[in-house]
């Protein structure tokens, strides 16, 4: 899940994220990039994935990203930052790694302070990939929904217990011109810890248990999360 939060001027953050799935060999990794541009308001980054199905791996569908700071920052009680990325067809669609095509996607990202406590990060996102491929080789144009709550417990300014619901609505294609949606519904209950550093270094590992409910009942997983946040200029 996103938290409407991007990185101040001269900070620079490298995420990875790894998650496999129980009974299966297959897995998806993610090494994003975010990078201010100029200040808070704006902020590009890229997202490079890995994903292992049918027993190979290989590179997924790249995606670029723009998010604008509409409102507030990671020092107010409300934050919004809509973001807008573009997905290259980098992936290969005959081996489920990619869609064949390029798409368009839209997220919008609401985090809201409840309490010294508590925090709560809310997303809902759109998709479209026109012209996406099936592994037969037919297209049809693919829309995706995406809705997403989490709430994140500090019980220590380091230690950040937290739960996220994610539900995505997704259409595959089925036939020329044709597709069928399906639905997925995972609840992740896990934990992060910040390391400090006096250069400025903060690393922040993450550790969730993917567990699916309603139509996705019976799908387990384990997810990892790896964070690099460092100054790469002169903040002043």
């Amino acid at each position: 899940m996103e938290e409407a939060y991007n990185q101040e001027k001269g900070i620079v953050q490298h995420i990875n994220t790894f998650r496999t799935h129980r009974g299966s060999s297959d897995f998806d990794y993610s090494f994003t990039q975010e990078w201010p541009v100029g200040g808070l308001t704006h902020q590009l980054s890229y997202d490079l994935p890995i994903v292992r199905s049918a027993r190979e791996a290989g590179i997924g569908d790249v995606r670029i990203n723009y998010r604008y700071q509409l409102v507030g920052s990671g020092e107010t009680r409300v934050a919004v930052s809509p973001r807008l990325s573009v997905t290259l067809p980098t992936g290969d669609w005959k081996k489920r790694r990619g869609s064949g095509a390029a798409g368009i996607e839209t997220m919008i990202p609401v985090s809201y302070v409840l309490s010294k406590l508590f925090t709560t990060h809310s997303n809902v996102g759109l998709a479209l990939t026109p012209s996406a491929h099936n592994t037969a080789g037919a297209h049809a144009n693919s829309y995706a929904l995406t809705l997403g709550q989490s709430l994140v417990m500090t019980v220590h300014p380091n230690i950040q217990p937290l739960v996220e619901t994610v539900y995505t609505r997704e259409q595959d294609v089925v036939a020329e011109n044709s597709t069928e949606w399906r639905d997925d519904f995972v609840i992740s209950p896990g934990v992060r810890v910040a390391f400090n550093f006096a250069s400025g270094l903060q690393i922040v590992p993450g550790f969730a248990v993917p567990i699916g409910v309603g139509p996705s009942s019976g799908d387990r997983g384990m997810f990892f999360y790896l964070s690099f946040e460092q100054p790469f200029t002169d903040k002043r």
